[in-house]
């Protein structure tokens, strides 16, 4: 019926509905009844810093993410070296482990990384991203479209005096630096104006905002369906493998954290706000694990639909925890928790939120919905976080956070 109805239509739609029968990904999109929400924790300390790492399923059918965290890195000279990265997968998680356990390795094998230099070290990264990229294309089951999986790549490499910032897709690093988000990366979205001329270029077209109506990537590792235009390079295909890298000189005294998230983190909170939430919390915790798994819980809540990973590299100037900061997490826990005495008390609290802040509920909750008190958490929850004014005067009571996870 398709076909035979297809001669009055535009030759660009049919175009974008015939690929996406031919390129329909495994599982991408699809959600399971409730969230997953067990996590994966990691945390260490050496050369100088100090980290921590989360990762969450949320309501995805597969965790597609993956991560890489190493202090010292292999090679002379490089010991006080490290590297950090998140990997968001999409169509499934081969790609995203793969280059989690092998993308450090494709780009420190290069020649060209020894002896470290901004331009040697910036030419090996990329090098090692086209390398990696083309030996998994060698892989029986990516190559005959038995995996059609992809992912997005975004990391830091931190020397001694410099960071080289690694991008690749849409997940996104961030640097706090003086109380302020003073670096962020830039994602590779396929309506982007250079984005999209490399994939018109390739013959290709952005309809929806996405590659041939289907991909909302425009670079990313894998993906090999979008990598098969004869006379085009392997970055000058529909979606090109190829990093962004930024260097940066560090500033020891100003320089506080480094944020690393796929785009479910993002897709909920600006990067404003996620450094402002992480520098609230540090204040009260120096946990990172635990800092990091209240960002993603705070993701969850506030909507994100998508699995979620976020690496936290505090520098030695990032926050200490504060005694006046403690003290008033204290106070609002137990403010909120004399205000709860039943019915009356749960409707004093919403009263009060409702009056000072604009609410924002998770999907298919509503103030109507909210009666039982785990859900009056998670509501209260939610209005301290989408307001500017509550939140800056105490940051997230880990009372709330403690109710909500039961």
């Amino acid at each position: 019926m398709l076909l035979v109805a297809s001669s009055c239509w535009p030759k660009k739609l049919l175009s974008w509905l015939l690929g996406l029968l031919k390129h329909k990904p495994k599982a991408m999109g699809a959600f399971l009844d409730k969230p997953r929400t067990e996590k994966h924790n990691l945390h260490a300390e050496g050369n100088g810093l100090r980290y921590g790492l989360s990762s969450m399923q949320g309501w995805r059918v597969e965790m597609e993410d993956a991560h890489t965290a190493v202090l010292g890195l292999p090679g002379p000279g490089m010991t006080d070296w490290s590297f950090f990265a998140v990997y968001d997968g999409h169509a499934g998680s081969r790609v995203a482990n793969y280059c989690s356990k092998h993308l450090l390795d494709s780009a420190s094998d290069s020649p060209t990384l020894i002896p470290p230099s901004v331009e040697t070290v910036k030419s090996g990264i990329r090098t090692g991203f086209l390398k990696i990229d083309e030996h998994m294309r060698s892989f029986s089951d990516l190559r005959n479209g038995m995996d059609r999986s992809g992912s997005t790549a975004v990391g830091i490499l931190l020397s001694p005096d410099l960071f080289f910032f690694i991008n690749c897709g849409d997940s996104r690093a961030v640097l706090y630096r003086n109380s302020h988000v003073c670096f962020s990366t830039l994602d590779h979205k396929p309506c982007n104006p250079r984005e999209r001329e490399r994939i018109q270029n390739a013959g290709g077209s952005v309809m929806i905002q996405r590659v041939n109506g289907s991909l909302a990537v425009s670079r990313a590792l894998g993906d090999f369906d979008y990598k098969c235009v004869d006379g085009k390079g392997p970055t000058e295909q529909l979606v090109s493998p190829e990093p962004e890298v930024f260097e940066m000189v560090r500033a020891p005294e100003q320089d506080q954290f480094v944020i690393l998230a796929c785009d479910g983190i993002w897709d909920v909170m600006s990067n404003e706000e996620l450094c402002e939430f992480v520098k609230s919390r540090l204040e009260v915790s120096d946990d990172l694990e635990r800092v990091c798994n209240e960002v993603v819980d705070t993701c969850l809540h506030k909507g994100s639909r998508d699995n979620m990973s976020v690496v936290l590299v505090c520098l030695p100037n990032a926050p200490k925890v504060s005694e006046e900061a403690v003290r008033k997490d204290a106070e609002l826990n137990k403010y909120l928790e004399s205000r709860v005495e039943g019915e009356s008390g749960w409707r004093k609290i919403t009263n009060f939120y409702c009056a000072s802040v604009c609410p924002r509920l998770p999907p298919s909750l509503s103030v109507s919905d909210v009666h039982s008190f785990p859900q009056m958490y998670l509501y209260v929850f939610c209005l301290h976080f989408s307001s500017p004014r509550l939140s800056h005067i105490w940051p997230l009571p880990s009372l709330l956070l403690s109710a909500v996870l039961g």
